[in-house]
């Protein structure tokens, strides 16, 4: 993986926490990502080129007015006013490759002086057990800062633990084994058919960006929740505002269209296309 900095940019070493998302259901990650890119009116300061991305290129995903810019796979931003990177990657992983990009974005994380990364993913709704609705929308997050998952700060947010993480089962322990390379015993990971419930949650993207990150010493927290395909933009909002607690940042001061808050990305105008031809009814 290499770091391409954009000509007349430089990088700010002041930022040391890395906001990236996971690839999951629904893409909440991603739209998070660019709440947060928009919001907080981070600059694009270049671009990750990896091999094991699939290969894609569009417009400018921020800017109304077309400036000439386009977007690439893995882009990387900055926000100096609140020392946060932010990358937004916009294809999916090749393939069998997870492992090989999730070792080199954390070589990245770690050669660039990153101190804290926080992943955005989602899950499967169907795979949630136990909904309490007086809660309301839930956040559930993955820690490495006790052996259990459990972080003490994150707790204090009102974020739940994923109490489906154990350490010791058979897949999370074959993603540490790979990315530590300390196990003298031979570990494989399940194939499809081989999968059950329980190994669920260890087979996606995040799993294997937390055990790459943990296995390069850095602090990493996973942010996730539930969903549905489909129309996910609330659930966005609920990963980026949760983010933004984790941070201690506040969206008071964001560069929101009305004195601060959220500003919605220009791409998400025609996310779902124009409304209906009401003449039609």
């Amino acid at each position: 993986m290499d770091f391409v900095v954009e000509e007349g940019k430089r990088v700010n070493e002041d930022c040391s926490t890395l906001i990236l998302p996971a690839l999951s259901i629904g893409n909440v990650g991603q739209l998070a990502v660019d709440l947060l890119v928009s919001s907080t009116d981070a600059d694009r300061v270049g671009y990750l080129d990896d091999t094991n991305l699939l290969p894609c290129v569009g417009n400018d995903a921020y800017g109304p007015l077309p400036c000439g810019e386009i977007a690439l796979p893995l882009e990387v931003y900055e926000s100096s006013s609140t020392a946060t990177t932010l990358a937004q990657q916009r294809s999916p992983v090749a393939k069998g490759m997870m492992i090989n990009f999730a070792e080199n974005i954390a070589n990245f994380a770690a050669s660039s002086g990153k101190k804290h990364v926080i992943v955005l993913s989602s899950l499967d709704f169907q795979r949630l057990h136990n909904l309490d609705m007086s809660r309301g929308p839930q956040v559930y997050y993955l820690s490495n800062a006790g052996s259990d998952g459990r972080d003490d700060h994150c707790e204090k947010l009102g974020f739940g633990r994923l109490n489906e993480y154990d350490s010791e089962g058979r897949c999370w322990k074959y993603l540490s084994s790979v990315f530590e390379k300390k196990s003298e015993e031979e570990l494989t990971f399940p194939s499809e058919d081989e999968l059950e419930d329980i190994d669920y949650y260890p087979s996606l993207p995040f799993a294997a960006l937390f055990s790459a990150f943990k296995a390069k010493g850095l602090k990493v927290t996973c942010l996730l929740c539930y969903c549905s395909e489909g129309d996910n933009i609330p659930e966005a909002f609920i990963l980026a505002e949760a983010a933004s607690k984790l941070t201690g940042l506040s969206p008071d001061k964001f560069h929101g269209e009305e004195g601060g808050k959220w500003r919605i990305p220009y791409s998400w105008k025609s996310m779902y296309g124009g409304p209906p031809d009401m003449s039609m009814f």
